[in-house]
């Protein structure tokens, strides 16, 4: 039995089995020309000195990683369901992940510089902020999927939710239960911000609600979602259409804390339908982003890609969906603190 301090390698193997690395190495391969008692032997030495065969370094020696780098950020609760996803489409075909993250000191060229030195066969990038012009010459070396981004790079796959129609989706609900005076809160400069931006004003225009318009400078966080309550709070309205579901709980928050009832008096949409926003305390409305559907669209493209199969499309959109929760229900009056 060989000491845990070091990796069992198939030299070792061959010795224990008292057989040359070529014939172990046939073994494990399951190629022919080993005898039946022989290839047990291998395998139950193998099995009991707990050898691992290293696939990577057999498929770099041939040339290939099977690898696809993922750039996704840390501050995003919505990312981390969708590695969920990317991790069973990936497994699914064959492939692996390895991943790089952005974080408050660590910018997004940085992460993508940390994947192009392992090899990686293709490029997925959640909610890309990269120059559309980088991402082009990044697209030149490797294929490049973007998510959650409309990308006009004609080298650059983009795989992405229908964000403009999930806002209107998220004011329809609203109008429906009889709200006039909703807001957005939006996302700065977030990808996908200007889409659920522009999503809400249509919507609301549909609706002869122009009037009503209004749109508070927000972003992705909690604080953001936070210091819009704030800026609405002499004139509330009531119902609130937010960028997503972690600025919508920054939101729940301090208008809870300033006596506002909410559903009863302020009704509040999220956007993303991440994890959290299930939980009993949070029960949020929100509009539903397709983990599977995206997850698996943007495998598909990045494998079809890698192996120079057709694809019809360089964009996909992925139509998303209204979870009603308690966070949404008929106003009760005009706004305002219990």
């Amino acid at each position: 039995m060989q000491s845990g301090e070091r990796r069992t390698t198939l030299a070792d193997v061959a010795a224990e089995a008292g057989v040359s690395v070529a014939l172990a190495s046939i073994v494990m391969r399951g190629a022919s020309g080993a005898g039946a008692a022989t290839r047990a032997r291998v395998l139950e030495v193998a099995q009991r000195l707990g050898y691992q065969p290293d696939s990577r370094a057999r498929l770099l020696r041939s040339g290939r990683s099977r690898l696809i780098g993922v750039v996704f950020d840390v501050r995003h609760p919505f990312h981390t369901d969708l590695l969920t996803g990317l991790y069973d489409a990936a497994g699914a075909v064959g492939y692996e992940l390895t991943l790089s993250a952005v974080t408050p000191r660590r910018d997004e060229r940085t992460a993508i510089d940390g994947l192009l030195q392992d090899r990686c066969e293709a490029l997925v990038l959640f909610s890309p902020r990269t120059k559309v012009a980088d991402l082009g010459v990044l697209a030149a070396r490797m294929p490049v999927v973007a998510m959650m981004r409309p990308v006009r790079q004609r080298d650059v796959d983009v795989v992405r939710t229908d964000d403009a129609r999930g806002s209107e989706l998220a004011v329809d609900h609203l109008v429906s239960l009889g709200h006039r005076r909703i807001v957005h809160v939006d996302g700065g400069t977030m990808p996908g911000s200007s889409e659920r931006r522009q999503g809400y004003v249509t919507a609301m225009t549909r609706h002869d609600l122009n009037e009503y318009i209004r749109i508070y400078p927000g972003g992705p966080g909690e604080g953001d979602g936070a210091r819009a309550a704030e800026e609405m709070r002499n004139d509330p309205p009531s119902a609130v259409a937010m960028f997503n579901d972690l600025s919508a709980t920054g939101l729940l928050d301090v208008l809870r804390g300033h006596g506002h009832r909410v559903p009863g008096d302020i009704s509040v949409v999220g956007y993303d339908d991440s994890s959290f926003s299930r939980l009993a305390h949070i029960d949020l409305t929100t509009v539903a982003q397709d983990v599977d559907a995206l997850a698996g669209g943007a495998v598909r493209r990045a494998v079809a890609r890698i192996e120079g199969t057709d694809v019809e499309h360089r964009e996909v959109v992925i139509e998303p969906r209204l979870v009603v929760r308690g966070t949404s229900a008929s106003p009760t009056g005009e706004s305002g603190p219990a």
